[in-house]
C-alpha cells in the first residue's frame, strides 16, 4: 500500500491561502486581535498542516481560526461551515461501528476519515466553544469525540443546535444518517 503524499502543489497552496485569508477577514469576530500574516507564516512552514486544511476545505468544512494556544504556540482551526460538512456525512462513528453493521453499510466512518485527513473530531467542549461563535448545525448534527466508557458500551455522542440551545445526544456507533457528519479541529 502506497503512502499518501500529504503535500499540496504550490498553486493549490496559494489558492487555499487566499480562501483562508478571505474567510479570516470576513469573520473577524471569531479571532479578535489575531494577525493573518503570522498565521500564514506558520501555515507555509507546515505543508502537512496545509494538506489537512485542504482536506477540511474540500469536504465542505470551511476551516477558520478560532483560537490560539499560547503555551503550545499553535493556532486552532475548526470547521466553521454552517451545517455539518457535506463531504463527511452519512458515516458511522468508528470502524468498529461500521464493521458491526450487517447491511446498508456506509462507505466510511468519522474516526478513520479524521485520521486520514490529519485532524481531530471536536470534543464536547470544543463543540460548545464553536457554538459561541455562531449558530451551527441547526439542520444537521455532528459526531463528537466520545469518552471511552461510553464507546465501550456501544454508544457514541453527537451534537447539534436546536431551539437556540446546544444539545449533546447519544446513538449506537453503527448508526448513520444523511444529515450527520463530523466537525474537526487542527492545530498549526
Amino acid at each position: 500500500m502506497s503512502k499518501i503524499n500529504k503535500k499540496l502543489i504550490s498553486e493549490r497552496s496559494e489558492v487555499l491561502l487566499r480562501i483562508l485569508k478571505v474567510r479570516f477577514e470576513k469573520n473577524s469576530k471569531r479571532h479578535k486581535g489575531f494577525e493573518w500574516g503570522k498565521i500564514a507564516v506558520k501555515l507555509l512552514a507546515k505543508p502537512e498542516k496545509m494538506w489537512s486544511l485542504n482536506e477540511m476545505e474540500k469536504t465542505g468544512g470551511e476551516p477558520d481560526v478560532i483560537g490560539y494556544d499560547k503555551k503550545m504556540d499553535e493556532y486552532i482551526f475548526f470547521d466553521c461551515s454552517t451545517e455539518s460538512p457535506k463531504g463527511r456525512r452519512s458515516v458511522c462513528y468508528d470502524r468498529k461501528g461500521l464493521e458491526a453493521r450487517k447491511k446498508n453499510k456506509p462507505e466510511n466512518n468519522a474516526i478513520d476519515m479524521a485520521a486520514n485527513m490529519g485532524v481531530e473530531l471536536l470534543s464536547e467542549d470544543d463543540y460548545r466553544e464553536l457554538q459561541k461563535l455562531g449558530k451551527f448545525d441547526t439542520k444537521t448534527s455532528s459526531w463528537i469525540k466520545t469518552p471511552a466508557d461510553i464507546r465501550k458500551l456501544g454508544g457514541a455522542l453527537f451534537a447539534d443546535r436546536r431551539y437556540n440551545k446546544v444539545f449533546v445526544y447519544h446513538n449506537s456507533a453503527p448508526s448513520y444518517y444523511g444529515v450527520r457528519g463530523f466537525r474537526s479541529s487542527l492545530r498549526v
